[in-house]
């Protein structure tokens, strides 16, 4: 029951990164302006982003396993960032921002569990910037290492990243595609699918994603 519990604050948290208590924003309700599929099984989340520096709408896909740490599917998500502006990434934005991320998380994670005194582990986050995927402006890959939430042992979570502008409504996408998996396991073929089903106005669908030309093992193969 512990665990359900925290489980359920830490969902809750994360459908609130930058969230004003105040805002009226229904997200259920919201008319995107973009097309992110929902796959079969998969729920939703939106919420607003209401940073100093980043404004706009958080967008989260969670696999049915989401929360099943006997799943396969465990803490295997995407999320989308439409931000407002023109906005130039980098691998020091990603990692600064991914850690803000989750450092957030843990935080309200952490005062939902009222123990305010507890420490507050730190998020360790690295990024790399790779070969532009067809149809990115940038694409990144890294990894986040931190408490997991039910038993606050260390976990890591993979993450590919994906940049795309719409200059005619001055908006920038960031999609997160994440997951304790190796890359190689088969959550990641339903993670790309997410972005190469993605659209926004004058896209087009790319080819599968891969990420041969930066990883050079067998083991690291996406999508295999």
């Amino acid at each position: 029951m512990k665990r359900l519990i925290t489980f359920l604050a830490f969902l809750a948290s994360l459908t609130s990164f930058g969230q004003n208590a105040n805002s009226e924003f229904d997200g259920k309700h919201w008319n995107a302006p973009y097309k992110l599929a929902i796959p079969f099984g998969w729920t939703v989340e939106r919420s607003l982003i209401q940073k100093e520096s980043l404004k706009g709408i958080e967008d989260i896909r969670y696999t049915p396993g989401w929360g099943n740490s006997q799943s396969e599917q465990y803490l295997s998500y995407g999320f989308l960032w439409y931000l407002d502006g023109s906005i130039a990434t980098s691998e020091e934005w990603i990692e600064k921002n991914l850690t803000s991320y989750y450092t957030g998380l843990l935080k309200k994670d952490t005062d939902n569990q009222n123990q305010p005194s507890k420490k507050l582990q730190s998020v360790n986050t690295w990024v790399t910037e790779v070969a532009s995927e067809s149809g990115d402006l940038k694409t990144y890959f890294g990894s986040v290492a931190m408490p997991n939430y039910a038993d606050q042992k260390q976990i890591t979570l993979n993450c590919i990243v994906h940049v795309k502008s719409s200059p005619n409504q001055n908006k920038t996408f960031v999609f997160f595609e994440v997951s304790p998996q190796f890359l190689n396991d088969k959550i990641w073929k339903s993670l790309d699918q997410l972005w190469l089903n993605f659209d926004v106005a004058a896209s087009s669908h790319k080819p599968k994603l891969t990420m041969n030309a930066y990883f050079h093992s067998e083991s690291a193969v996406v999508g295999q």
